[in-house]
C-alpha cells in the first residue's frame, strides 16, 4: 500500500463501538494516528485545529450528520481538499448520489472488513 500510513485520520461516529471497530481496522492496515469525534460539529472543530489526511465519517449522526459535515468541509477553503469517506448502514442510491454531488471521495456500506476499508482508502489515494 503506497498510502501514507503516518497521516492523521479522523473517525467520526456517534456510536463508540463503531469508532472502536474502525480504529482497529485502521490499526490492522498500519495506521496509528487516529483521532475520533462523536458528531459532525466536534469533527469540524477538530479539523479547524489539525490537518487530517483522511476523514472517515458516519452518515447518520445528531446534531450534525456526516452529510452536513461533508458539505461544511467542502465549503471551507482550508479543508475542501481533505479526502472524505462516508460510512453508512443504508445503501440508498439517492444517498450515494447526494454524497457524490457533495464531493465525497468514497462510500462504504456497513458491515465492512479491513479488506474493504483498505480498497476504499487505496481508491481515494489512487493506489
Amino acid at each position: 500500500m503506497a498510502v501514507d500510513l503516518s497521516m492523521p485520520i479522523l473517525v467520526v461516529d456517534d456510536y463508540k463501538t463503531m469508532i472502536r471497530i474502525i480504529r482497529n481496522l485502521l490499526k490492522q492496515l498500519g495506521f496509528n494516528d487516529v483521532d475520533e469525534a462523536a458528531d459532525g460539529t466536534e469533527a469540524f472543530e477538530k479539523m479547524q485545529g489539525r490537518q487530517y489526511g483522511l476523514v472517515i465519517s458516519d452518515w447518520n449522526m445528531q446534531p450534525m450528520t456526516g452529510y452536513d459535515l461533508l458539505q461544511k468541509v467542502r465549503g471551507d477553503e482550508k479543508l475542501t481538499r481533505t479526502p472524505f469517506i462516508m460510512v453508512t448502514a443504508e445503501s440508498k442510491t439517492e444517498n450515494v448520489i447526494a454524497a457524490k454531488k457533495a464531493g465525497v471521495n468514497n462510500y462504504i456500506v456497513k458491515p465492512f472488513n479491513a479488506a474493504t476499508l483498505k480498497s476504499k482508502i487505496e481508491a481515494v489515494f489512487g493506489v
